[in-house]
This record gives structure tokens, C-alpha cells and sequence, in this order.
């Protein structure tokens, strides 16, 4: 690709792309594929559900558009760091958690977790250890898009935002693939050798605790040391990776994605079934957007991630203007994206 990641707006483009599969994935989430296609038609025809003019977002983008405002928070104090981001992000996961708008089927672990940050309590103390459901990864894209951070900074804030509720070192290290899928998009990795710049980077990470961002919160867990509690993510999340890898050149684009990669409802299976959903359909985001939405699993999440992945690689002219005229939660999301693709 010879685009450059400004010039092609992928912060603008992952954003809205992750709200627009958010929203499409909406309606269809707690359905399997024959009710998707009855209520609504062939998939490939899906169109984004409007009402009164507004297309409707899940806890997805409003906790990715939370997670956003920490770092925001955070990076206008100084340099990014585990405290200085750990605090405003608190603060918008509990506003989250309070707010009239969070109605939208949000998951349990969160909302138990939340309960718990809006407390005095140490945050790995209100971290839920044994869970790695989806909602780790599902809100971490921003920090794939923010310019001018080390790999190691994006490594630790997209684990410790996991970590906040998520602990389970799957959702750890599910997030920090994502955020670096993201971050391979953006910059112009062909997605052709995304799945194994991503195996390799599991490989590289597989042995390392980042106690700096995490403290010790692997010490909740019934591991015998950290190196022990990380690899067991590192390696569930390889072993998902292997199969995408199997697959992703011969999947069948008519046959629900969560057949080749799980239904999503776990962060491994998220990442993984999302990027099937974008490589069956790297250059055509809308048909990767509505793969992602008809599917039996956690249709939400696994299309607000496909789009994510489809805007960073395409940028932000991927999407219809009237999808995202329509799309709940727009200033937010462009003004993020300007701000990321300055």
C-alpha cells in the first residue's frame, strides 16, 4: 500500500468503521444466521438499521469512545504512563457504568467490575481474574490509532485497560493483538501477512509480564508466578491465530465465520472471527461489515472489530457518507479520528 496513514485518515476510518459494525451488528446479536436472514434478507444486501434517523451503537463504541477519553485525559497530563491513565480511565469506566445511555445489553463482567472500580479498592482487587470475554478487546482499538507511542506503551495500556475489568491473561493479550492489528493497518501492513506479523508477535510476547502497567495483579490468579499466568493467554491466543492462519485462504465467504474461528463471546475468539470477517473482504468493507453482523456469535463485537480493522487498512473514505451521517455518537467519533490523524 503506498497511501500514507494520514493521508488515508485511518484513525477516522477505524473509528467509524467500529461504530458502523457495532451498530449493524446490533440486531442481529442473539440470533443465528437463519433468524439474521429472515428478519432481514440476504446478508449481503444488510443495510444499517435507522431509526429516526439515527443508527444505534452498543456498550461497544460507548466503552471504546471511554477509553478514548482516558487516553485523551491522560496524554494532555504528559507522557503516557500506567498512573496517569490509570486514573481518568477509572473515572470513564464508572461513569460508563452510571450512565442512563448504558442500556444497550452491556456484559456482566463489566458491570460488575465497574461496581467495583467506583470504590476506594486497589483496581486489580475489582478486576474479575477469571474472565476473558470479549468485552476486553472490544473497546481497545483508540490506542492502535494514537500516534507517537512506543510498542510498549500501546502493549501496556491496551492490557491495563483490559485488566480494569477483564482479567484473564487471554483478555490481556487478545486486547494487545488487537491494538496491534490496528496499529499494522494503519501504517500499511497488506493484510495478506497480517495473521502472521501477529503470531509473531504472540511468539515475542509469550514470556513477558508487564508488571509496570499490570502491578501484580497476576497474583489473583492460581498461577505459581506472572511468566506462567501471561503465557497461558499468549498461547490460547496463538492457538486461535493457527487456525485463523489454516483458514483464512480457503473459508467459505457464505459460510458463517464462527464456524472456522468460535463464536466470539470469549476476547480470542473476538479478534479472531473479526479478522476472518475483514480478510474474507479486504478491499470491500461494507461486505466484510455485514459478513461480521450475519454471524450465530456475538455479532456486535465481532463486526465493530471487523470495521475497525477494515477503516484502519481502507481509511476513512471506506464508508457510505449516509452510514455515517446516520451513525449515534458521530462528532465524538470524527473528532477523535481528526485529532489521531493530524
Amino acid at each position: 500500500m503506498t497511501t500514507t496513514r494520514g493521508t488515508k485518515k485511518a484513525a477516522t476510518g477505524a473509528l467509524v468503521g467500529l461504530a458502523l459494525g457495532d451498530a449493524l451488528g446490533f440486531p442481529t446479536e442473539f440470533n443465528d444466521v437463519p433468524q439474521i436472514l429472515g428478519k432481514f434478507g440476504p446478508w449481503r444486501g444488510m443495510e444499517l438499521p435507522v431509526k429516526h434517523g439515527v443508527a444505534y451503537i452498543t456498550d461497544d463504541t460507548q466503552m471504546t469512545l471511554a477509553f478514548a477519553r482516558g487516553i485523551r485525559t491522560a496524554m494532555e497530563r504528559g507522557p503516557l504512563a500506567p498512573l496517569r491513565l490509570l486514573r481518568p480511565l477509572r473515572e470513564e469506566y464508572v461513569d460508563w457504568y452510571h450512565s442512563p445511555e448504558n442500556n444497550r445489553a452491556p456484559g456482566r463482567t463489566c458491570m460488575v467490575a465497574c461496581h467495583l472500580l467506583d470504590s476506594d479498592r486497589l483496581w486489580q482487587d475489582a478486576s474479575q481474574i477469571g474472565s476473558k470475554g470479549c468485552g476486553a478487546n472490544m473497546r481497545v482499538v483508540p490506542i492502535g490509532l494514537v500516534p507517537g507511542l512506543t510498542d510498549e506503551e500501546r502493549s501496556g495500556a491496551a492490557q491495563l485497560q483490559a485488566a480494569l475489568t477483564h482479567g484473564h491473561p487471554t483478555g490481556l493479550a487478545a486486547s494487545d493483538l488487537t491494538a496491534r492489528a490496528v496499529r499494522l493497518l494503519a501504517e500499511g501492513t497488506d493484510p495478506t501477512g497480517l495473521v502472521g506479523q501477529l503470531r509473531s508477535y504472540a511468539y515475542e510476547n509469550r514470556s513477558r509480564y508487564d508488571e509496570h502497567w499490570l502491578g501484580d495483579l497476576w497474583t489473583r490468579s492460581q498461577d505459581p508466578g506472572p511468566v506462567h499466568f501471561i503465557r497461558r493467554g499468549w498461547d490460547e491466543c496463538l492457538a486461535v491465530l493457527e487456525r485463523l492462519d489454516a483458514v483464512q485462504r480457503t473459508a467459505d465467504p457464505e459460510i458463517d465465520p464462527c464456524e472456522y474461528t468460535g463464536d466470539g463471546w470469549i476476547a480470542e475468539e473476538a479478534l479472531a472471527t473479526a479478522l476472518l470477517s475483514f480478510l474474507l473482504f479486504p478491499d470491500e468493507p461494507l461486505t466484510a461489515l455485514r459478513r461480521a453482523a450475519c454471524t450465530r456469535g456475538d455479532s456486535d463485537s465481532i463486526a465493530a472489530l471487523a470495521g475497525a480493522f477494515a477503516g484502519a487498512h481502507l481509511g476513512a473514505d471506506a464508508w457510505p457518507a449516509e452510514w455515517v451521517r446516520a451513525v449515534e455518537h458521530r462528532d465524538e467519533l470524527l473528532a477523535f479520528g481528526a485529532a489521531w490523524d493530524a
